[in-house]
């Protein structure tokens, strides 16, 4: 029989992506500093950086190298000073007007330095770590100063990462679809959403695909119900000029909750390709039923939290939500009739991301005077922060001489499993996309069945699904607790 190390030694290597250049636009802000340049240093340290890569930031503020390299080098976190030195190294900064040809001109000339010398084609990856308004204007200029051509020969490749949201709406995210398919292929596009790079997520396909026990009963003859939540106890921070204009559902619901719906209830694909994996949420997507706009306030709860308009670049008359929760029915054999309840929102009660299972209850009892409606149902809880792993709550007898029965976890936590340290979600992202791997990114037609499902909403619920209030610091209004209680379940507690 093959052991653990077998399977280890042979299948679970990181593969060192070919030489290339790292191109970050919005290098001088916060998501750069604080998520994308320490995730680099610690592909560097693992060794999955080639040493002929470079990374280039590009800014309007005004920075040379060296002083870029001080900006940044307090948040690389972790190994020897010699190490952090021969990252910062790498590291190279262009500062310019994001409107001017001179500025892209002059990066091309910048890249073209870099690689010379390189023994292997360069292959470049330009990050877009920046509001999705910029996109359009960047991507023009990139295309114009050919830096997003491909060689015809295929000796190298030209990526672009974006990050979400993806739009406002279904138009406006049609809209920057087309703008982005005028100069670049489908295969060049990297949609981020940093929530499937986390370990808890992607196990979810193992988890379902590679293990008989569960396949059997991921259905609606055994489960009652799927919860989906992500809560968080901050508030809008340094984010009040974006959020203020998005919201939480254009923030969550979109682009993370459905993602993780998708990944949790999709079928299984007919191989673990980039596509076959993407078709699947497609459909699944395709699936959902949609709301029924006269009756939304019975689906959908919208909430926000007390003081949110006190908060610096809030307006004073806000009506933006700050809290979601909806309900959900997926129209197929596997799930017909059982409700997928999600949640999300800020200055909650506990920062918590998961999704929870709960299994039917035993449809009798032998164990008197317990009845099997008094039995706590089993579940299966799928932690995807801040302790990502795994949770399975059963009914077992309690210790001691009496039959007593009680709930019983099992459980593990990725961080106490043998096999050295995890990679953060944006370090799987980024190396994936220098691999180019598109698994762990969104398809464009899933973005667009997505905003098909949300739009509807968007339009009709100021009328429709009253602005409620809720305390922060709390589990949410108390709307959202009605939505379960009604039909006899209530939410988990945070």
């Amino acid at each position: 029989m093959l052991d653990s190390n077998y399977w280890r030694g042979n299948f679970c290597i990181e593969v060192n992506p070919a030489p290339g250049a790292l191109v970050i636009f919005g290098a001088s802000g916060d998501l750069a500093k604080r998520k994308l340049y320490p995730a680099l240093y610690h592909l560097f340290r693992r060794g999955l950086l080639h040493e002929e890569s470079r990374i280039v930031g590009c800014a309007r503020t005004f920075y040379d190298d060296d002083g870029f390299r001080a900006h940044i080098a307090p948040e690389l976190v972790g190994g020897s000073e010699a190490q952090k030195s021969d990252f910062l190294k790498r590291v190279h900064y262009h500062a310019g007007d994001y409107g001017d040809p001179e500025f892209y001109a002059s990066l091309g000339k910048l890249l073209e330095r870099l690689e010379q010398g390189a023994e292997l084609p360069a292959n470049r990856t330009i990050y877009l770590a920046m509001p999705a308004r910029l996109y359009p204007p960047i991507i023009e200029q990139l295309s114009g100063a050919g830096l997003l051509t491909e060689p015809e020969d295929g000796s190298s490749w030209r990526h672009v990462v974006l990050e979400k949201p993806f739009g406002r709406d279904l138009a406006s995210a049609e809209e920057l679809d087309l703008l982005l398919h005028r100069y670049l292929k489908e295969d060049q596009i990297y949609r981020i959403d940093h929530y499937l790079g986390k370990d808890t997520v992607q196990n979810i396909l193992m988890l379902r695909f590679a293990n008989l026990i569960f396949e059997p009963v991921w259905n609606a003859h055994y489960i009652d119900h799927i919860q989906l939540t992500v809560a968080e106890t901050l508030g809008v921070e340094h984010r009040a000029g974006y959020y203020d204009q998005y919201g939480l559902l254009r923030d969550m619901f979109q682009n993370h909750m459905l993602e993780m719906l998708a990944m949790a209830a999709m079928e299984m694909p007919a191989s673990f390709s980039p596509d076959a994996v993407r078709d699947e949420k497609v459909k699944l997507i395709k699936a959902i039923r949609p709301f029924d706009l006269n009756r939304l306030g019975d689906s959908v709860i919208r909430a926000q939290y007390d003081g949110y308009r006190a908060e610096p670049g809030v307006a004073p008359d806000s009506r933006t939500e700050t809290f979601v929760a909806a309900r959900l029915l997926i129209d197929n054999w596997r799930w017909a009739g059982v409700p997928f309840y999600l949640r999300s929102g800020k200055r909650l009660a506990a920062r918590k991301s998961e999704i929870a299972i709960v299994f039917k209850s035993v449809p009798h009892s032998i164990f008197e005077p317990i009845r099997a409606a008094d039995m706590q149902p089993d579940t299966l809880v799928l932690k995807v922060q801040p302790d990502e792993g795994m949770e399975l709550t059963i009914q077992a007898k309690q210790p001691g001489p009496k039959l007593c029965m009680g709930g019983l976890s099992l459980n593990f936590r990725y961080s106490e499993l043998p096999g050295g340290e995890s990679f953060e979600a944006y370090e799987r992202l980024l190396l994936d996309a220098m691999l180019g791997d598109q698994t762990l990114f969104i398809r464009s037609d899933v973005i667009a069945g997505s905003w098909r499902l949300f739009t509807p909403v968007l339009e009709n619920w100021q009328e429709k699904c009253p602005l409620a209030v809720y305390a922060p610091g709390s589990e949410g209004p108390e709307e959202a607790a009605r939505l379960l209680f009604r039909e006899g379940r209530e939410w988990r507690p945070l």
